[in-house]
């Protein structure tokens, strides 16, 4: 038990201090961890016999490169990156604009809303957020709109590319605690609706308190709004191909991001948005960032074979039934954890280190693996825009060079406040999460 805590004293070190990618440093602490475990002495390290570790980290690589499953993750950034090439976000944002823009709040309102349409297709809460930040931004600073609300909303907004399917991190997920990923997208889908819904409702409070922080827009008429609505059609296609394909049984999600890659290209060439040096760059970006990808989950693979082997987990049960507390307040307590390592750590290196560690406890306590992941990636959207390490206020800060990051941090206080109830909604009235897979596939 001393090695593993080391490992991850070790671990902390060379994420926080040193800035070592977490790929490598998880890669690095399981490989040397389990070569501990294996009986490696310090005073003797040259004469050890390194078969075991270098026999788990080559699998490993192996495993996972040759895993077929795995290959859902390049196809959803595939095309998720086509669909932000192809300006499909401009003209979701118009069709949001035409029905709430001439409402108090109501361009923020829009903003919200066009960037849950976008995460639909997107996949990745970065992506959505610097996105919208080109989109939205503009109209909402010609009708007065303050600059906290209308980074908030894109800042915000942005945190849903990570819970609604199809969703890169929720396939990790699964990934890791071998979930049925499907499922994963089915029970992602009414928490993200209501996330959309609570951060219109705080929108709307922004405006109650303060008017003047986000005006209304111009109302457009039956003609015009007709018009924004016919322009999504591709949007609406791609969503209801891919996830109604998931959803029915049709499609395995590794073939639904095939074809939903394919449909993405598609669209793009029939808009005439997108040329071969677009393709071209589209696909170095998708292989780049695949590769990232790749490199993290091998790494987190490494890392949770090395704190399996140590007996982490089962030495965790113990520890927590030692002390005879409700499974429900065990549950409360890892959130607290979740939320507080959120202050420190982005999204993707919060899940691999905890996943590995709190899904077999969570197991064993009777709960769900697919709704714990639901509660794990809404910890995780909080942590987007929590200080000092909100991801999506840093990318809308770079993105956004005359607004200061105190500025969206200041203004998503309201946002991160409705998701602390969504997430209280979510752990404590399980069927919101769960209706879906259960009406799907029971």
């Amino acid at each position: 038990m001393s090695v593993v805590l080391i490992g991850f004293a070790v671990l902390l070190i060379l994420i926080l201090v040193i800035r070592m990618p977490i790929a490598f440093a998880m890669g690095i602490v399981g490989f040397f961890g389990f070569a501990i475990l294996q009986g490696l002495s310090f005073d003797n390290v040259l004469s050890f016999r390194w078969t075991a570790s270098l026999t788990l980290a080559s699998s490993r690589v192996i495993e996972t490169v040759q895993d077929y499953n795995l290959s859902v993750i390049p196809l959803f950034i595939l095309m998720g990156n086509f669909v932000t090439r192809s300006g499909l976000s401009q003209e979701l944002y118009n069709a949001s604009y035409a029905f709430l823009g001439h409402r108090k709040g109501g361009l923020a309102m829009s903003t919200v809303l066009a960037c849950g349409g976008f995460s639909a297709i997107c996949g990745s809460s970065l992506a959505t957020s610097a996105t919208m930040a080109k989109v939205a931004m503009p109209p909402m600073r010609k009708f007065g709109y303050a600059d906290s609300l209308a980074t908030a909303s894109i800042a915000a907004g942005g945190t849903l590319g990570i819970l609604i399917p199809p969703s890169v991190i929720l396939v990790i997920y699964g990934l890791l605690t071998q979930s049925s990923i499907r499922e994963l997208f089915a029970a992602g889908f009414i928490p993200g609706v209501l996330g959309i819904f609570l951060y219109m409702c705080a929108v709307r409070y922004v405006v109650w308190r303060n008017p003047a922080a986000g005006p209304a827009g111009e109302r457009m008429n039956f003609k015009e709004r007709i018009i924004a609505l016919k322009n999504i059609w591709g949007v609406l296609v791609l969503f209801t191909i891919v996830m109604g394909g998931i959803y029915l049984g049709v499609f395995t999600p590794t073939e639904a991001a095939g074809v939903g890659a394919s449909g993405a290209l598609i669209i793009g060439l029939a808009r005439r948005s997108l040329s071969f040096s677009e393709i071209f760059e589209t696909l170095v970006d998708t292989t780049r960032t695949s590769a990232m990808l790749f490199c993290v989950v091998i790494g987190a693979f490494i890392f949770s074979d090395f704190i399996t082997r140590a007996g982490l987990p089962d030495a965790l049960l113990s520890f927590v039934t030692s002390l005879e507390l409700s499974p429900m307040l065990v549950i409360m307590v890892i959130l607290m954890i979740y939320i507080v390592l959120g202050m420190v750590f982005e999204s993707l290196s919060m899940l691999l280190l905890t996943v590995p560690v709190f899904y077999p406890l969570v197991s064993s306590l009777g709960f769900d693996l697919v709704w714990f992941g639901i509660v794990v990636v809404v910890v995780t959207e909080i942590s987007l825009i929590t200080p000092p390490v909100g991801m999506n206020v840093f990318v809308l800060s770079a993105v956004l060079k005359d607004v200061k990051a105190g500025t969206i941090f200041k203004g998503v206080t309201p946002f991160w406040c409705v998701d602390i109830i969504r997430l209280l909604i979510i752990v404590f009235i399980v069927p919101v999460s769960m209706f879906l897979p259960n009406f799907l596939y029971d």
